[in-house]
């Protein structure tokens, strides 16, 4: 059972993920905060030293969300491209799945934090990172199970899947036509079969 503290710590973060996210560190003021949660900058100061604290938990919070549905995704029963095809329809629907969280958490807050925040530009890249490794893994087990053979190492591969995935991300948020994310995912699943063969 969690205390209240705890409670409330967990709500504040819950709360102001989204608020960051859209708003980036700096465009967030306590004011926002204070008024997302209805909380006081006392309250706010008493469970987080600071406002960059804060803000690193938010992110720490919408990662997990992504993380947790990439893993689901990944994890399902069946072959290496199974995965694969589940993933690209996950991403298919990306723009709906962040929609609460304020938009992308990878490509906000690593532009946003670039020039102003080096802890959450590098919790963005580590994040990255982090994605690729798990499809990397993917295509490791469908080469090692004699599924596919790839032209480049996993890694590589999935860095560019990746890429890609997220250009289109970028496309949909900065033009506000989600076109640019359906139809490059959807047009990734074509290549990546073709690459696969």
């Amino acid at each position: 059972m969690s205390t209240k503290a705890e409670r409330t710590t967990a709500y504040i973060i819950e709360t102001v993920a989204p608020v960051f996210n859209k708003y980036g560190y700096v465009g967030t003021s306590m004011s926002d905060l204070t008024e997302a949660t209805n909380l006081t900058k006392g309250a706010l100061y008493g469970n987080f030293e600071n406002k960059e604290a804060l803000a690193l938990s938010a992110f720490e919070y919408n990662r997990n969300l992504l993380l947790t549905a990439i893993d689901e995704h990944l994890s399902i029963e069946g072959k290496a491209m199974d995965k694969i095809e589940n993933l690209i329809e996950f991403y298919k629907k990306y723009d709906i799945f962040t929609m609460n969280m304020g938009g992308c958490p990878i490509l906000n807050v690593g532009i946003d934090a670039q020039h102003n925040n080096r802890l959450l530009a590098a919790a963005a890249r580590e994040t990255i990172k982090e994605i690729e490794g798990k499809i990397a893994l993917v295509f490791e087990s469908g080469i090692n199970k004699g599924e596919f053979k790839l032209p480049v190492t996993p890694l590589q591969f999935s860095k560019q899947l990746f890429t890609i995935i997220q250009g289109s991300i970028a496309m949909a948020t900065l033009t506000k036509d989600r076109k640019y994310l359906l139809n490059t995912v959807t047009y990734l699943d074509v290549l990546i079969k073709r690459e696969l063969k």
